[in-house]
């Protein structure tokens, strides 16, 4: 089974609520490098006029410096939809990969959306409980019960072995 953790959306136009995870995320991006598994960042890009995040080209559209970058597999999105990333969807099939990690932002937005169509597609998805943050966050515990209410399995940081 080929396996991906994927970190969504921790940029810096992201909610300030991602410092209380980042540190969860670092120690799961160790965990995929020690373990051979794929580490994939997926970065938000809003194309549409009138929107003031995640531009284009900006110091909001980066990924967070206090994150570790340990691949050059990142990939650019403009939906909520991870597997809407042409580039990103190419690396799962060239790959084989067919079960995944999820960690970032936001729970109820791309991480929601994501996890659904993975999910939808018959992959094997494991959210890390700890991992994932919202601009509201109050409603993340209703989410996690979404995520498995869809299939996903939920797994706590110090749970992955």
């Amino acid at each position: 089974m080929k396996k991906a953790l994927v970190v969504i959306d921790i940029q810096n136009d992201i909610t300030k609520n991602y410092k209380e995870i980042i540190d969860n995320i670092n120690k799961a991006i160790d965990w995929a490098v020690d373990n051979g598994i794929h580490v994939v960042y997926i970065r938000h890009e809003n194309l549409s006029d009138g929107t003031r995040t995640f531009k284009p080209g900006t110091r909001g559209a980066e990924l967070v410096p206090d994150m570790k970058i340990v691949s050059k597999n990142i990939f650019t999105k403009s939906k909520g939809n991870a597997l809407t990333s042409e580039e990103f969807a190419d690396f799962i099939n060239k790959n084989g990969i067919d079960e995944f990690y999820i960690t970032g932002a936001d729970a109820v937005a791309c991480v929601k959306s994501t996890v659904f169509n993975l999910n939808k597609g018959n992959y094997k998805v494991n959210v890390l409980s700890d991992c994932i943050t919202s601009y509201d966050k109050r409603k993340i515990d209703e989410m996690l019960q979404y995520y498995e209410s869809k299939g996903s399995k939920l797994i706590h940081l110090n749970d992955l072995s």
